[in-house]
């Protein structure tokens, strides 16, 4: 038997009366950046919840995710598998039925399973769970519900999706909304009046978010359950602005992460440690006694719960595939170095509809168009662009200056190119024989009209092959 699993089964013979195995809840917040809470350094978000969680647990701070584009993300979490190989690797794709995802041998050993807001799944995962329901706007208000009606004679598996701070945004959700002068600007977006104003309306979705979130752990103190539960913080993928969203750089598929388990992860404790969000599902196996699945394309990290120092991964990988427009690359980050390789590099670096949509976006047309930004915010306009980037983040932490034409970085590039190659090769990632096109104008968001038509006929043929209305 593991340390972790001995140490775990100590804990829950003296809090719950027995060898009882943990539960689990994961909330994943919907388009939040890797810092932008209180316990990764940011000034002015108020996030109390998510920053005691990491006081009482530990927070990692190289924890990547698998692609930036919401549906492909969770469909990759919780298979233990990258987008590519779970046959959801585009925005929208339900996730197939023959993908096994981490509710099922969890409900083989007994646990009830639920998840409790957004969904975005498809329908061939709804019956993987014992309950899924909705939550509202925010995406959170069943959450406590579903902790407070669950079996209490049964171990748990939550899966709480938020929709916050997914776009669109609106005035007053919160009792004191954030100010202009709370906004942090990062330096590949302009530092205008637009740009503060869309920044500080995402800060209080995630002020609510995180306002649910403590109400799940006080319900979860309520109930004497808190020791004996791993609780998980982490995002889908970044902000919804350009250079963010969809993109792979740190400001797209870094993600905040943060683990709580009393009696293994010690508390105020942090990890430097290299982790992906396919290792997520075989480490909650892990936890839970069983071992991974032959699927799983991720490996455990418990051991990083108990080590803090403890290197997990040389490697993380991620992808761009289809999301609102066509888009194909690939990267690969060590922890100095991101490699990237835009395979559709004839296309502009176009962050999604939404997006374009913004307050934010529409700002830096006008200021491209004018000839007023700079070049380290032009980056999203370019095309073509280069077929390779590679960045020093020990010296470039925002990933703006590009050192893949330069002779003394010539020996890193292949040997991250290389490794890409291996990783692509080892997970079966090909090329789709034609390119899915855009649905929308990547200037004005708006639709395309003949797409629009096409993709209503398409989804009506599918509602109407599962029976249901589109």
């Amino acid at each position: 038997m593991s340390p972790i699993l001995v140490a775990l089964l100590m804990v829950a013979s003296s809090s719950a009366g027995g060898g009882a195995p943990p539960s689990f809840i994961v909330f994943v917040a919907d388009d939040m950046a890797w810092n932008d809470a209180g316990a990764y350094g940011h000034p002015h978000i108020r996030t109390p919840n998510i920053d005691r969680l990491a006081r009482d647990g530990m927070r990692f701070d190289r924890a990547f995710l698998t692609t930036s584009s919401c549906s492909p993300s969770r469909s990759s979490i919780l298979t233990g598998r990258y987008p590519h190989s779970t046959g959801a690797a585009e925005l929208h794709l339900p996730l197939p039925a023959s993908q096994v995802i981490v509710t099922e041998p969890l409900r083989d050993l007994g646990y009830y399973t639920a998840a409790a807001g957004k969904w975005h799944l498809g329908d061939a995962t709804r019956p993987k769970f014992d309950l899924v329901v909705g939550g509202g706007a925010g995406g959170s208000e069943e959450w406590s519900r579903v902790l407070r009606e669950r079996p209490r004679d049964q171990p748990f598996f939550f899966w709480f999706a938020a929709n916050d701070p997914h776009r669109d945004y609106e005035e007053g959700i919160i009792a004191v909304p954030h100010g202009d002068d709370d906004v942090v600007v990062p330096p590949f977006l302009p530092d205008n009046a637009a740009t503060r104003a869309d920044l500080r309306l995402y800060y209080d979705e995630i002020a609510r978010l995180d306002g649910a979130v403590g109400h799940v752990l006080a319900e979860l103190e309520q109930q004497g359950a808190a020791e004996n539960t791993f609780v998980l913080f982490l995002s889908d993928n970044g902000r919804p602005f350009p250079r963010s969203k969809t993109t792979l750089y740190d400001s797209g598929i870094r993600t905040p992460f943060i683990v709580r388990l009393p009696g293994v992860a010690e508390a105020g404790s942090t990890t430097a440690s290299l982790i992906s969000a396919v290792d997520i599902a075989p480490t909650i196996l892990d936890l839970a006694g069983l071992d991974p699945l032959d699927s799983h394309q991720g490996r455990s990290f418990a051991g990083i719960l108990e080590s803090p120092r403890r290197e997990h991964r040389e490697h993380v990988f991620a992808e761009r595939n289809w999301h609102d427009y066509a888009a194909r690359a690939r990267s690969v980050r060590t922890k100095r170095h991101l490699y990237v390789r835009n395979e559709y590099n004839d296309l502009s670096c176009n962050p999604p509809r939404d997006a374009v949509r913004s307050i934010t976006y529409r700002a830096m047309v006008h200021l491209h168009r004018s000839g007023q930004l700079p070049p380290e915010q032009s980056t999203t306009f370019l095309s073509p662009r280069p077929e390779e980037e590679l960045y020093d983040l020990e010296f470039d932490a925002f990933s703006l200056h590009n050192l893949a034409s330069l002779p003394v970085h010539a020996a890193t590039l292949a040997e991250l190119r290389a490794v890409l190659g291996e990783w692509q090769k080892d997970t079966d990632d090909v090329a789709p024989a034609t390119r899915r096109p855009d649905l929308f104008d990547r200037t004005s968001g708006e639709w395309i009209e003949e797409r629009r038509i096409e993709w209503m006929r398409q989804r009506e043929q599918a509602a109407a092959a599962r029976g249901a209305s589109p």
